[in-house]
């Protein structure tokens, strides 16, 4: 009697495999599954087990795959940046699989779309915001005018070659999308790794995987996997090392400010009132459980909200001091007319600045379309100057500007490079100087916060090319191919 040949297929998220292939090299991938009474392995090992299994010269059918070759014609092709063309060489070389690290304005969209031409295959983009899948999909409509291009997300519910989703839709669709496409690019892959968002990558087939991001690190510690779901660092680059070639060149100014003595003297009370409840309970602020962990404690007792009320008290006093307001003054009345952006921590802030300067404010209560008229206005220069709190860091095409000011923000590493980023493009100005001015209170806690973000960005100068263990199989055995 002739052995069947075994048959994978997709099957909600998964991979089936029946009946089971001669020989033991795919089991280090497969799990027996008492409910259909087959083998059900990770949609995400499906490179590793066909690499495997063709290694081994072992035959089977594969109908897991949905995606396909497409033949992408860009209708407009630049010559890319040194950093580009060197970021998707060791894209190329890991397996075409990994992640990019590139600071804000320093073409990673135009990066992937290299990455998408020299991968032609069916193609799922992934995007945190709406704003970025509609500047991806103006951009890819505009690079391939002969592809079929959709979306998923804000109402559109697409199927086609080349799809931009959210990560919110691309997650909730993982199972219908896992097995469509060949090639994934994580716009902002530091958000893939949670619980929800990182279904995408374990529920999909595809062998090829980008992910782009300014800042992988995060507050948990969850950049480590990243590699499981996309691969490791293939290049890294810092505004520093690209300043002056692809960005514009620019510094950064740090003007501390003096508290008022009646503001010292509330801060310093409120400070004290705090750190007394954290030493009496044992509570270091140095790390996101220890902050936590006071939440939690400050919820139980009187003793507590007093704490955490005074804690308040003192960061919005080192927020807020009337010092920095007359420092942004000085700021405005220097530079302008120029375009001018102006970032704070949060929202109360914007608003009152926007009140006392008579600027035009963006926060994440500002309705879609007041948000576009105001970003516009400031492109075409009717307005000069404009006051955001976190909405402008991620996600939201900001027109060019040369100046900005940071009166208050996190100690995110990542926040302080996407503000930053705000002002590195260089436009059509081919000199152009950027300044980013940090505006800090003086004996603070805004002291350690401006440096812990500023601090990891001059660490992390240079280039890093980390390859996992499977990668440099990869690399030794060249392109992966499943056509």
């Amino acid at each position: 009697m002739s052995r069947r040949t075994p048959k994978l297929w997709y099957h909600q998220g998964t991979l089936l495999l029946h009946p089971p292939p001669r020989g033991k090299v795919w089991l280090d991938f497969a799990t027996w599954d008492d409910r259909v009474e087959k083998f059900r392995i990770p949609a995400i090992h499906y490179r590793a087990l066909v690499e495997a299994l063709q290694q081994e010269e072992i035959c089977f059918t594969d109908e897991a795959k949905a995606f396909y070759s497409l033949h992408l014609n860009p209708r407009f092709e630049m010559t890319p940046y040194s950093h580009q063309a060197e970021a998707l060489q060791q894209w190329k070389e890991a397996g075409r699989q990994g992640v990019v690290v590139l600071p804000t304005a320093a073409g990673k969209t135009y990066l992937a779309q290299l990455a998408m031409e020299a991968t032609p295959r069916t193609t799922l983009i992934v995007v945190p915001t709406l704003d970025l899948m509609h500047q991806w999909y103006a951009q890819l409509e505009a690079a391939f005018p002969d592809i079929e291009l959709g979306l998923l997300g804000g109402g559109s519910h697409d199927r086609s070659s080349i799809l931009v989703a959210t990560y919110q839709s691309a997650a909730i669709h993982a199972e219908a999308l896992g097995n469509q496409y060949a090639l994934l690019i994580f716009d902002e892959c530091h958000h893939l790794p949670t619980d929800f968002y990182r279904v995408i990558a374990e529920s999909a087939i595809a062998p090829y995987r980008l992910g782009l991001t300014a800042t992988p690190e995060r507050s948990d510690g969850n950049e480590r996997e990243l590699e499981a779901l996309i691969g490791s660092i293939v290049f890294r680059k810092t505004p520093q090392t690209l300043s002056g070639e692809a960005l514009a060149r620019y510094k950064t100014v740090e003007i501390k400010v003096k508290l008022s003595p009646k503001e010292k003297e509330t801060y310093q009370e409120a400070i004290k009132t705090r750190n007394q409840f954290l030493k009496q309970k044992r509570i270091s602020l140095s790390n996101l459980k220890g902050w936590q962990l006071f939440v939690k404690e400050s919820a139980r007792s009187q003793q507590g909200r007093r704490a955490m009320l005074a804690h308040r008290q003192a960061k919005e006093i080192a927020l807020g001091t009337e010092s920095k307001l007359r420092v942004l003054t000085e700021l405005i009345t220097k530079h302008s007319p120029e375009p001018i952006l102006i970032f704070t921590n949060d929202n109360a802030t914007v608003y009152r600045i926007s009140q006392d300067f008579l600027i035009p404010a963006i926060t994440h209560q500002t309705p879609v379309k007041e948000r576009h008229l105001i970003l516009q206005k400031f492109k075409t220069g009717d307005y000069k100057t404009l006051v955001a709190s976190h909405v402008l860091n991620e996600g939201v095409d900001v027109p060019d500007a040369r100046i900005a000011i940071i009166l208050s923000g996190t100690s995110s590493t990542r926040e302080y490079v996407q503000r930053l980023g705000r002002i590195l493009r260089k436009g059509n100005t081919k000199d152009k100087q950027a300044i980013l001015y940090e505006v800090i209170a003086e004996e603070t806690s805004e002291e350690r916060t401006s440096e812990r973000r500023r601090g990891d960005t001059a660490s992390k100068q240079g280039q890093l090319k980390i390859f996992s263990p499977t990668q440099k199989a990869a690399e030794e055995k060249g392109d992966y191919n499943l056509d």
